[in-house]
This record gives structure tokens, sequence and C-alpha cells, in this order.
């Protein structure tokens, strides 16, 4: 396929590495560097799949942790004294999301000051913690776009499992989605993710669904849900969109 999403308009590669650690239950402080490596890459893999136009920040970090990994399996370097040298590799990197995730709950804070002092009122749809509301008052909070890849890779690892017949003129494009996708939102207030796929009858139409969903992600006019860190994803229009009239 030549469509393309730009990635780097969502999140970047301390995000996943963030993501890993946090679906993984790791210390941040003890990352077992072969086990997240792996992860990594093959979150890589399936982001080639998608013909994602993959940040060149992605490729460096993947070179980072592959030098990392192989320091870690070296024997200490011995000093001028005859000593082992005690740094760990990992230290830079640890330092390095431990400020990125810092400065990114701090944005996180003040983004949502300045959302709750724009009107009187709250913002309708989302509360002062930044927990987003629907209209029948259950409370989700928005999901990563690394939480959408992995269930989407659970849904394709089931597309051999099926029978699918190759049928040209069915062929959609990914505005075909993005108006079906719309058009689904506009008689439902929610859909689940796994919901879209369910009629798909190839591998190239579960992709231009999601590619569908990243451009309208992107364009902020739907959010990707969830009850909980590990709980089914949900799609709703955005209500900042619906209140603005696009």
């Amino acid at each position: 396929m030549q469509y393309k999403v730009k990635l780097n308009v969502f999140e970047g590669p301390l995000d996943l590495l963030l993501f890993l650690i946090k679906r993984e239950k790791i210390d941040i402080h003890d990352i077992p560097i072969a086990r997240v490596t792996e992860q990594y890459l093959k979150y890589m893999e399936l982001m080639k799949l998608l013909d994602l136009d993959i940040a060149g920040e992605f490729l460096v970090m993947a070179a980072t942790l592959m030098h990392i990994k192989s320091k870690t399996l070296l024997p200490p370097e011995e000093n001028d004294d005859g000593e082992e040298e005690q740094e760990d590799p990992r230290d830079e990197l640890v330092k390095r999301l431990l400020e990125y995730k810092k400065y990114k709950e701090a944005a996180s804070n003040l983004g949502q000051m300045r959302a709750n002092h724009e009107d009187v009122y709250l913002r309708k749809g989302s509360s002062p913690e930044g927990i987003i509301i629907s209209d029948d008052g259950v409370e989700y909070f928005e999901a990563s776009l690394f939480s959408l890849i992995t269930v989407f890779k659970k849904i394709l690892k089931e597309v051999p499992k099926k029978v699918f017949h190759q049928v040209v003129k069915n062929k959609f494009s990914v505005s075909d989605k993005i108006h079906q996708i719309c058009h689904l939102l506009t008689k439902r207030s929610k859909i689940y993710f796994s919901s879209l796929f369910e009629k798909n009858e190839d591998k190239d139409e579960i992709i231009v669904t999601f590619l569908a969903l990243l451009e309208l992600i992107k364009a902020r006019e739907i959010l990707i849900v969830q009850k909980s860190f590990s709980g089914e994803i949900e799609i709703m229009m955005n209500p900042e969109m619906i209140k603005s009239g696009a």
C-alpha cells in the first residue's frame, strides 16, 4: 500500500518505552533490557507492516537499545587499578526516561489547568483530572496509541485462521473507511474497537481500517478510550469537536 500516516504526530520512542514498562509492570530503575528490546522491535515491525512513516528517532532508539543490550552481555571493564567498573549501561536511558516522564506529566497538568480556566464552567465531556466522561456518565481515560497497536496486533494474528474471499470490487480506501467510522458514530455514542474488524474480508481491509482510525485520531475527531489500562478499547467522537461544531 502507498498510503502513509506520519507516526511522529502521535507519540515518540520514549512514549513506547514507557508504555512497555507500564504494560509489563517493570521497575523503571531496573529495566530487563533484552526483554524490552525484543518487545520494542516487535512494535517496529508492526509499524512497518502498517506502512507508517516512522520518525527517525524510533530507529535511533532501536539502535540505542541494541547497543545497551550488547554492552550488558560483555564482561565489566577494568580500570587502571585492576578493579571492575560498576557503571550500568542502562543508567543513561533510565535518566532520559525519568526526565521525559516528569516533563510529560507536567505538560499534561499545565494543559489541564489551562483547559479548566478557559471558561467559567468545565468543558462538557471532561473532568478536572482529565478523565473523559461520556454522555451516559461513564468515566474513561484516553488510551495510548500503543494500546491501540497492541490490540490491532492480536486481530492480525487471527487473520490466517479465517477464510477470505479475494474480491477486487470490494477494496476500500482510507477515505471510505473514515466515512464509515464517522457514520457509525452518528448512530451510536461509542463503538468497540474490535467490532470494526468483525466483517473485514482480508488483511488489506483490516490495515486500511486501522489507518483510517489513525487519521481520525490525528485530526482529533475521535477519541480512543479505556476504563482501565488493560480494558477494552472503545471509540467515541471527540466532545471538543462536537462543541466547536467541527
